[in-house]
């Protein structure tokens, strides 16, 4: 075998290996493969290289089509051979031509991506201004208020893409304890809470009311309110660490001391014992109120109260511990004269 070598000016081991190839092409036995076997072994191991290639691809298609970003473009290519044969076999399993691919590439961002950075810029600090407060509904007024024009849904979507969403109100618990024997009012409201921008109505004609519970360390403290139903905005109010029929009293006076009302105001609320008690009503009249009260069992007939709760307790109230009732006081006297306000400011 080694002069068989040298007359063919070849390696031994090259001949050597030749000869072992060709016994076992011939059948000879031995542990080796035969050339047929060999080459589909090599075959078998491309295909299998392809489709795992063809998975990774899929799985990060996958991956980004589920948590796309608006603008954001499939990231197949990693430069170099191997990136160019990912972007082939890429185009090929997504149906894309290479060409629209490259050319997509290269024109960079959208101008519907570069909107929606921009608005999602101006959506988080409204956001934050409303201490995560806001949802889409609100977040949209204000950029309307702004002069942004977009739409409720796109805003929601970007909000949900920054991971921005508004604290969700608690479970609504019955607290209204009715008096049987009071004297029957009517109600002189019938659930007409809607506002007509063409046909605004006057201020301080008809307001509403309601009681509250605000938990701290030091026991109950109870907000009653007074709103105007032309404005929503809250025209008086008064705490106390009692039920009594003083607490409303004293939320009344407050808002007829500071709006000084003509005569013949309606005054609307539920059908809780200190709004249907005789003081109550002694007082009413002396102001000049018309009490009006809604059916029993229909927290709807006074929406616009109920609505003002969740959004304190929602905004304010339950995002805090409240140690004592002077540190609660505090934080409603903020929020009513100051937060509520500008916020309704901004909305009219």
């Amino acid at each position: 075998m080694g002069q068989v070598a040298k007359d063919f000016d070849l390696t031994e081991t090259a001949v050597r290996a030749w000869v072992k190839q060709a016994e076992l092409d011939a059948g000879t036995p031995d542990d080796g493969m035969t050339t047929t076997e060999r080459d589909e072994l090599a075959q078998l191991r491309r295909e299998n290289r392809r489709l795992r290639e063809d998975v990774e691809i899929l799985k990060r298609a996958t991956a980004f089509f589920v948590s796309r970003r608006p603008g954001e473009r499939l990231p197949v290519h990693r430069g170099g051979k191997q990136g160019n044969h990912n972007v082939k076999r890429a185009c090929e399993l997504l149906k894309v031509s290479r060409s629209a691919y490259y050319t997509a590439r290269a024109a960079g961002p959208s101008r519907r991506y570069l909107r929606d950075a921009e608005l999602t810029v101006k959506i988080i600090e409204i956001h934050d201004d409303s201490k995560s407060t806001y949802g889409s509904p609100r977040v949209h007024h204000e950029l309307r208020a702004q002069g942004e024009r977009c739409s409720r849904k796109r805003v929601g979507r970007l909000m949900r893409a920054a991971g921005r969403y508004r604290r969700a109100p608690r479970q609504w618990k019955k607290t209204t304890t009715p008096d049987p024997p009071a004297a029957r009012r009517p109600d002189l409201i019938g659930r007409a809470f809607g506002l007509d921008p063409a046909q605004p109505a006057p201020p301080d004609t008809r307001w509403c009311g309601d009681i509250t519970y605000i938990q701290t360390w030091q026991g109950w403290l109870y907000l009653a309110t007074v709103i105007d139903l032309a404005s929503r905005r809250v025209v008086g109010w008064a705490v106390a660490d009692h039920l009594r029929t003083d607490l409303v009293a004293d939320a009344l006076t407050n808002a007829v001391t500071r709006r000084r009302p003509t005569p013949g105001v309606v005054f609307h609320s539920d059908r809780g014992c200190q709004y249907t008690s005789t003081q109550y009503a002694n007082l009413a009249r002396d102001l000049g109120i018309t009490l009006s009260v809604g059916r029993r069992g229909q927290c709807w007939d006074n929406a616009v109260a109920e609505s003002f709760f969740a959004t304190l307790k929602t905004e304010l109230i339950h995002r805090h511990t409240w140690p004592t009732h002077t540190a609660a006081t505090s934080a409603i006297f903020d929020y009513i004269e100051t937060s509520h306000q500008l916020n309704l400011s901004s909305r009219s």
